[in-house]
């Protein structure tokens, strides 16, 4: 059989990768997933939300919906982003299976054969996934704990007119967990108007801050219609729901609507009422107040047992909300050769970092999350972790 060049071009997921190994070890813990805490879905309440909606409008919300999103959801998203500072409408917004999907069809809005898309070091492996299978070029621009470095982006910007995308995660951004300065957002917005480039703004795990001061979305200081807005319900809500949205000018939206016509008709129509209707009665305040308790909790135990017997050439990043910790290890070591030895000596797993950078060079470096797993589970497998580090770095 004859596959097309883009086919021999994907890559399988680093992180699904590690997953299997890690699943393969009996007794493993893992700290590779990048679940939300099973233990804080609200079950009960979407529990009585299915059965009210089966019994009082099943037919409807069973059968085929529109493509740009159910009516009521898109409102009750108008309504949640109003809160946020995004001012936008109904016709502003696609609804999309995951913000995954959001990323995907921008990839297919902007990019032609060759075109480059510039990605922060390091960035979002699902990403990358979602460009790669339209023969782009990614250039990489390394950031510090304020956010991409906007000097070297302008000389990127002023030499490469191949750029046709900047794609960030500013706010607890997978895998750092760091998070942008406002400044850094303007500069970012105002090269993206000067360039005319496109900004995809990826927001997942924007709600969950649980220490700092929250910082505006670039979207929210848009005025030229430079940036794409990318969010999703599946780290406050119901991640299986698979239930995200893009926010954009009218006739970008227009363009995802048709673009999304071809991939998959539409976003499940149920999953989209259930989310209505969760919004409509509880909003999120409740949920993400339960979702930062906890998360810090699970952080501070996290930080805690890497700072007391982790090696001390093992250094981590702070975040303030999310859901990842990264750390870096010693120079010349490779973090996916260790994590073999780990997950079968020690039993205890994580995700390698390299696969998160567009260029070799990174592989002493690692993602560590802590909100999918209990507070024990955190302690032990950090616990297994450190004393396994010591081991292989200190001798």
């Amino acid at each position: 059989m004859k596959f097309s060049d883009r086919a021999n071009e994907l890559r399988p997921s680093a992180i699904r990768a590690a997953g299997k190994l890690i699943a393969s070890r009996e007794g493993c813990i893992t700290f590779a997933q990048g679940y939300p805490a099973a233990e804080l879905m609200p079950v009960r309440e979407m529990t009585e939300i299915t059965d009210d909606i089966l019994g009082s409008r099943g037919e409807i919300a069973l059968q085929y919906g529109m493509t740009k999103g159910n009516e009521e959801l898109l409102k009750e998203i108008v309504s949640m982003l109003a809160k946020s500072g995004i001012k936008c409408e109904p016709k502003h917004i696609q609804v999309t299976t995951g913000s995954q999907q959001g990323v995907f069809l921008c990839a297919m809005l902007l990019l032609n054969k060759g075109d480059t898309v510039v990605v922060e070091n390091p960035t979002y492996l699902g990403a990358l996934s979602s460009f790669t299978p339209l023969e782009c070029q990614f250039a990489g621009i390394d950031a510090d704990s304020e956010g991409m470095d906007m000097e070297a982006l302008e000389q990127r910007l002023a030499a490469d007119s191949s750029v046709r995308i900047i794609y960030v995660v500013p706010n607890f951004s997978n895998p750092t967990g760091k998070t942008w300065s406002l400044e850094r957002r303007k500069k970012l917005l105002e090269l993206a108007v000067k360039y005319d480039v496109m900004i995809l703004e990826d927001n997942p795990y924007g709600d969950i801050r649980f220490e700092g001061t929250p910082v505006p979305s670039i979207k929210s200081m848009d005025e030229t219609g430079h940036v794409i807005y990318l969010g999703s319900f599946s780290k406050v809500l119901c991640a299986g729901l698979r239930v995200g949205f893009t926010v954009s000018s009218e006739k970008t939206a227009d363009i995802f609507e048709v673009f999304k016509q071809g991939v998959d008709l539409q976003s499940n129509e149920f999953a989209q009422v259930q989310v209505a209707e969760y919004l409509r009665r509880y909003g999120l305040d409740d949920q993400l107040e339960r979702i930062r308790s906890v998360y810090r909790r699970k952080r501070d135990l996290m930080i805690q047992v890497i700072d007391e017997e982790f090696p001390a050439c093992v250094e981590r990043t702070h975040p303030e909300g999310g859901m990842f910790v990264w750390i870096v290890l010693p120079e010349g070591t490779d973090a996916s050769v260790l994590l073999e030895k780990a997950v079968r000596e020690a039993a205890v797993g994580y995700v390698p970092g390299g696969p998160f950078f567009v260029e070799p060079g990174h592989e002493n470096t690692a993602r560590l999350n802590y909100s999918a797993g209990s507070d024990e589970e955190i302690v032990e497998g950090m616990r297994r972790l450190a004393a396994f580090f010591k081991k292989e770095l200190e001798g």
